[in-house]
């Protein structure tokens, strides 16, 4: 009988890939933390109404990506996709609209059912931050410079580029609307059948297109700063400079759109060049009607999602794993003492080992198989007297320590 193998699009983390992929998250949590967000968890699985009203019926994780299922109760099921949507919904369940404003960060499994490629499964996790209820640009500066000092804890700032635009607010939308259907209708002999469809309902999404045919029509589409009020553009020359003095470096992309109604004003993501055609490794905007999508009141919002994988594909130097202490009892006598031992250094925070037989050579080979930096003898005329012998295993170097004081010696 054949071994059983992962479901396609998924795999496992173990060993060096799981350390990467805790080293993000407990990076981007820390990070996090420093600009006072709260960590949030929501249910894996909701309401298939939450995505199916926040990414909108003709998105195309909604109609070819969702994982969407009627349970043994009859209610339509979805696993998440994203993880804003979620966020949102909380923020209205828990009654916390009026306690504004709130700062989230959460992580975890998001799932879609679209073609594995590299940096790119149907699991896969995503770190995100949200900030909700603040309508002013600083609060989408702030959030953005969250992301950038992320990466700048990751080691990876300088593999990456942040590109930034700006939705504009609703009328600024409306004329660049206007002025994209006139666009694109004089050249719709040549778009892709996915594009014609956008073309109908939602033509700013044909920005967003792949397809090659499409890329050429699009490289002269009208950019929407022709088409910005005053307010919008006061908006975007405001964050820009909010970005300058949190520090954070940007370059301007007018290609960078969000297609629903209650995405505006900012959008940007952070690329890279290293991953292929999978180079957005951040992104997110402004999203001023998603909690209102959710039942709430209208509540102003900002915020990003990042990919754990491929921000994990782009660390170069991983802090190395803690080496271990290998405990070596000499005789039965001093296994008693061995395992006291064990669970102090275990208490004080060291990462301590225990071979279960063999004699004192074998146990040795052990240590130094598990990469221990130490072993620590304890022979039965030594545990009479209190004291171990502790071996350095990168010099070879013995000494005579009592057992009280390892924990001190060892940490």
């Amino acid at each position: 009988m054949s071994a059983l193998q992962p479901v396609r699009g998924t795999r496992d983390l173990v060993g060096e890939d799981h350390r990467r992929h805790l080293h993000v998250i407990d990076t981007a949590r820390r990070v996090a933390a420093s600009y006072g967000l709260e960590e949030w968890a929501t249910p894996i699985f909701e309401d298939t109404r939450v995505f199916s009203r926040s990414l909108g019926d003709t998105s195309d994780v909604v109609m070819k990506e969702m994982y969407s299922f009627e349970d043994r109760g009859g209610d339509s099921i979805t696993l998440r996709p994203e993880g804003t949507a979620g966020i949102c919904r909380a923020l209205v369940t828990n009654g916390l609209t009026q306690s504004l404003p709130q700062k989230v960060f959460y992580a975890g499994p998001m799932f879609r059912y679209e073609r594995p490629q590299k940096g790119r499964y149907r699991q896969f996790h995503q770190i995100g931050a949200e900030l909700i209820g603040p309508a002013e640009p600083l609060a989408d500066a702030e959030i953005i410079a969250c992301g950038w000092d992320i990466l700048r804890a990751l080691g990876i700032a300088g593999d990456v580029v942040l590109e930034i635009n700006t939705l504009g607010d609703r009328p600024s939308r409306d004329a660049y609307r206007a002025a994209l259907v006139d666009y694109f209708t004089a050249h719709r002999a040549g778009l892709s059948e996915d594009s014609l469809t956008r073309l109908e309902r939602n033509p700013l999404r044909i920005l967003d297109s792949k397809d090659e045919g499409d890329r050429r029509i699009i490289a002269g589409a009208p950019d929407i700063h022709a088409h910005l009020t005053a307010e919008a553009a006061a908006f975007y020359d405001r964050l820009k400079s909010c970005l300058d003095g949190f520090g954070v470096p940007f370059v301007n992309n007018p290609r960078i759109v969000r297609g629903l109604d209650y995405y505006g004003h900012t959008a940007f993501e952070f690329v890279t060049s290293r991953l292929g055609a999978q180079g957005t490794v951040m992104a997110g905007g402004r999203y001023d009607g998603l909690v209102e999508e959710m039942g709430g009141p209208a509540t102003p919002a900002v915020g990003w999602a990042a990919g754990v994988e491929r921000l994990s594909m782009l660390l170069t130097d991983m802090p190395a794993a803690p080496r271990p202490v290998a405990v070596v009892p000499v005789g039965e006598a001093a296994e008693a003492a061995a395992l006291a031992v064990l669970q102090e250094l275990r208490r004080a925070g060291i990462r301590a080992e225990m071979a279960y037989r063999g004699n004192l050579k074998r146990r040795l080979e052990r240590a130094n198989r598990i990469g221990a930096r130490a072993a620590i003898i304890l022979g039965e005329a030594e545990v009479a007297r209190g004291m171990a012998q502790v071996k350095d295993l990168s010099t070879g170097t013995q000494q005579e320590v009592p057992i009280t004081d390892l924990p001190a010696r060892l940490q």
